[in-house]
């Protein structure tokens, strides 16, 4: 197949576009965790909380096609009003 991706037998996408596009999803996930997390507390001595977020709006410099094939290859699921989120496991 070499190194394409099908999506809906019209589209395909490299699997390097794929893998990058995943991984500025975990990052953008990781960094919107932290900022919340940083803000649960009002002083250093606080004991801070774990973020609840676990779904967020993608990177937008990849088309929504590109979101749809990663879940369809069950690395990502679509959560509510336009988010995704990562597949435990």
């Amino acid at each position: 197949m070499s190194g394409l991706q099908p999506l809906h037998g019209t589209e395909a996408f490299e699997v390097d576009e794929l893998k990058r596009a995943f991984k500025a999803f975990k990052k953008r996930l990781k960094l919107t965790q932290l900022d919340q997390e940083s803000s649960l507390g009002v002083g250093p001595m606080s004991g801070g909380r774990a973020s609840g977020i676990v779904a967020i709006s993608p990177p937008n410099q990849y088309p929504r096609e590109i979101w749809d094939a990663l879940v369809e290859q069950g690395r990502l699921k679509k959560g509510s009003h336009g988010q995704y989120e990562m597949v435990q496991g």
